[in-house]
């Protein structure tokens, strides 16, 4: 029996902050665990039976299903070639075009070596021979299907925008690059499937690629001054610093890793770099590349720095702005620290930023093997990515909503192409890539999914036999072992369980205990077995900054209540949780974890509580408010008040702008010049300086106000909203309200909408004048 102090600061109330802390911890037996490890290879490990070989069987179907021609079309149609297929919807014809292919070449590759898959290396194989077609027909080493839209309207091949770069005609609107959406994010995509292609599929064509593509972008950067750099990197770039880490890392010249040390964005990296929390209102995938990047450039160059900002992030990140399920993000962006009862929206949990963070996560532990990382780990996988892709369909969820009522909306198979279709189409082919590890003479056991390996070092065969979380046992087999000798088994025993009972060959052993491990070692022989015992148990814990805004887990997975069948209602009343000890209100109501609350706990009404992750088209509730019986009698009014506020405003609205930020912007066709985003005081905005403007689409019906959100100590911005090209209202603003931000509310008139189901909304200053910066844009009926 070993025991291990748990990191939470006890089940009544823990908070999340804290939670993952990977300095060593006091009292450890230094020296018994490796100081690094290494993972096992992708095509050593196969899975076995479980809701995550489902997963990859799924998205394999999925990504057989996709054409390669269709992919391709801008690539061709760029290089002046005939396409072979039509273009996809979606993003796809949008100007980020071209992401999906890159996404898709490190799907099908990880898939490969996951499953062995003829098929999909075959499919790397095609695209990787167009690839090089369409580069040789260009013939300076550029290949990319992204495009960009002129100011008059016109879209064009991406590549002027490069040109006109080249030359210092830098013009950014925060995720806009001189008319494309983020050019340099889709162009790290296609290295990363260029160099997972040449790593897991062999095929040194594709690395050929890399350097010509890598050349041809070495030559822009080279024509940029510091301070133009910058510009540039203010709009999102991906990881493509891990990309050209990766070029020096295949090739052996330096060139590549100068100029990925060069490719550091200093508003954001900075403040990391010195161990500053200023994430606040940042866009949080745009950053979590950077840092893996970094991760990457301190394993080439040795250098300090790099690794002390991505170890600071990852702690600030999963300690301070993640939800229980282990996503981190609000409508994409991060917020305050720690306030996470304020953030529980239907925009919460971007798939994206957790597949990052996983990836981040990996390399920490292979510098350092701690137990805590591997504990988020295994509760981001089983609970946000588990959760992201519906089994039935095998599609995506962009953000996994945790708002009481709201359901996972999910990708169609040829209109979406989100950013999280293609993390999604690489997270589902990977499941086995972090079960085990190695490092000196020690096995590590770090994720008990059931499956089988190939240890190459020891020419062993492993087998883990599991069906946790269901149950708390997991049992490690050697199935074959050439020879006899003496190592560790480091089996990870999570934080939240306290304890662990450790058996070799069916009798209970004294295990060593550091940092998060059970391990055993002696001479171990072929058909050995070692067998781990986990106690689960249901527990509470609470947000950082509520300590009664609480979610319920049992083991690793986060329980959600069953609210219905989708789509989202988030104007049913939010249930809450009353009493002294509320757990003592679950029972249990059947072996897939499933627990009945009765009326008594749950309010307004009994629930059936479950896992989260596989409530896939249900509508959920996650985060509970909690009472004392006494709190709840004298609470009860105020609480059935403000859901009823809440969901007036959300019956009455008709449309919503989040202004400033991505994803919102995209999905209103926001258009603009001379026009940025702003952020200020836990609100993002945006506004337009004299001469331009920002306009976007709004569905509209009969009957409606428009609102627009302001900070009242802005001095004398005067500018016009117009409908359609017609006059809304003329707005001055001139330290309305100091100190606050204030709504203002415009009538529209029944001309302006008649017979229209959506509407163009216009903010344009007046000459010498600002327009807002406006934080959101609503309508509403009256």
């Amino acid at each position: 029996m070993i025991r291990r102090r748990s990191f939470l600061a006890g089940a009544g109330g823990a908070a999340l902050a804290g939670a993952w802390s990977i300095s060593p911890p006091a009292g450890a037996n230094a020296g018994s665990l490796p100081a690094t490890a290494r993972a096992f290879p992708l095509s050593s490990v196969r899975l076995l039976p479980s809701p995550f070989l489902d997963a990859v069987q799924v998205n394999l179907r999925y990504l057989m299903s996709l054409d390669s021609d269709r992919l391709l079309h801008n690539f061709r149609t760029g290089a002046g070639l005939t396409p072979k297929g039509a273009v996809y919807d979606g993003w796809e014809s949008d100007t980020i075009a071209g992401h999906t292919l890159g996404h898709y070449l490190s799907a099908l590759a990880l898939v490969h070596a996951q499953t062995g898959d003829a098929e999909s290396k075959r499919r790397t194989g095609y695209i990787v021979e167009e690839l090089a077609l369409i580069q040789a027909k260009r013939g300076d080493g550029y290949v990319a299907g992204l495009t960009r839209k002129r100011k008059d309207g016109t879209v064009a091949d991406g590549q002027e925008i490069f040109t006109e770069i080249r030359h210092g005609q830098i013009f950014s609107g925060g995720f806009d690059l001189n008319g494309s959406w983020s050019p340099l994010y889709t162009i790290h995509k296609l290295f990363a499937g260029l160099l997972d292609v040449h790593e897991l599929c062999g095929n040194a064509d594709a690395l050929r690629i890399a350097v010509g593509l890598g050349g041809y972008f070495a030559g822009l950067f080279a024509a940029l001054d510091d301070a133009q750099l910058q510009q540039v990197l203010a709009c999102e770039y991906g990881g493509l610093n891990e990309s050209f880490a990766e070029l020096h890392a295949r090739t052996g010249e330096q060139r590549w890793l100068a100029l990925a040390e060069r490719l550091y964005d200093q508003r954001v990296l900075a403040p990391l770099t010195a161990q500053r929390d200023e994430l606040t209102n940042i866009h949080s995938n745009t950053q979590v590349p950077k840092l893996i990047g970094l991760a990457r450039i301190h394993e080439l160059n040795g250098k300090p720095a790099p690794a002390g900002a991505a170890r600071y992030f990852w702690e600030r990140v999963t300690g301070h702005h993640s939800y229980v399920i282990g996503g981190n993000s609000d409508r994409e962006y991060f917020f305050t620290p720690d306030a996470i009862s304020k953030h529980i929206t239907e925009q919460t949990c971007e798939h994206c930023n957790s597949y990052n963070m996983l990836k981040l996560t990996r390399h920490l532990f292979a510098w350092q093997p701690r137990g805590a990382l591997f504990d988020y780990y295994e509760r981001t996988h089983f609970n946000h990515i588990l959760a992201q892709q519906n089994p039935k369909s095998g599609m995506f969820t962009y953000m996994t909503p945790l708002m009481s009522g709201a359901a996972r909306e999910f990708s169609g198979p040829t209109d979406a192409f989100w950013c999280c279709v293609g993390s999604g189409i690489e997270s589902h082919a990977k499941h086995g890539e972090s079960i085990f590890w190695e490092g000196g003479d020690t096995l590590f056991v770090n994720l008990y999914i059931p499956a089988k390996a190939r240890w190459a070092s020891r020419e062993a065969s492993l087998r883990l036999d599991t069906r946790y979380p269901l149950e708390g046992t997991a049992t490690l087999s050697f199935e074959s072992l050439a020879k006899p000798g003496r190592f560790s088994v480091a089996l990870r025993v999570p934080a939240w369980a306290g304890s662990a009972r450790v058996l070799v060959n069916g009798k209970p052993v004294r295990a060593g205990n550091e940092s998060g491990y059970a391990t055993v070692t002696r001479r171990w022989r072929a058909n050995d077995a070692v067998t781990i015992e986990l106690p689960l148990a249901l527990r509470i814990e609470a947000t950082p900054d509520d300590p009664d805004t609480i979610a319920v887990l049992h083991g690793p997975l986060v329980l959600a209540a069953d609210l219905g069948p989708g789509p989202s209602d988030l104007t049913q009343l939010a249930p809450a949780l009353v009493g002294a000890d509320v757990l003592a209100g679950f029972k249990v109501a059947n072996a897939a974890l499933e627990f009945d609350v009765s009326e008594g706990t749950a309010r307004p009404g009994a629930l059936r509580f479950a896992p989260f992750y596989g409530l896939y088209e249900r509508r959920t509730a996650v985060y509970f408010k909690r009472f004392t019986e006494d709190g709840w009698k004298m609470q009860q009014a105020t609480y059935v008040a403000d859901q009823a506020r809440r969901r007036d405003v959300a019956a009455r609205s008709v449309d919503v702008m989040h202004l400033g930020e991505m994803q919102p912007e995209r999905d209103h066709h926001l258009a603009s010049e001379i026009s940025y985003p702003v952020s200020y005081r836990g609100l993002n905005g945006r506004d337009a300086r004299s001469g331009g403007f920002f306009e976007f689409d709004l569905k509209v019906r009969p009957d409606l106000v428009l609102q627009a959100t302001y900070w009242g100590d802005e001095r004398r911005r005067e500018f016009d909203i117009l409908i359609d090209g017609q006059p809304l209202a003329h707005q001055l603003l001139d330290q309305d309200r100091p100190g606050e931000f204030f709504d203002v509310e415009y009538p529209i008139p029944a001309t302006l909408i008649a017979g229209k189901s959506m509407v163009r909304v216009r903010f344009q200053p007046v000459p010498k004048n600002t327009a807002g910066p406006a934080f959101g844009v609503r309508v509403y009926t009256k």
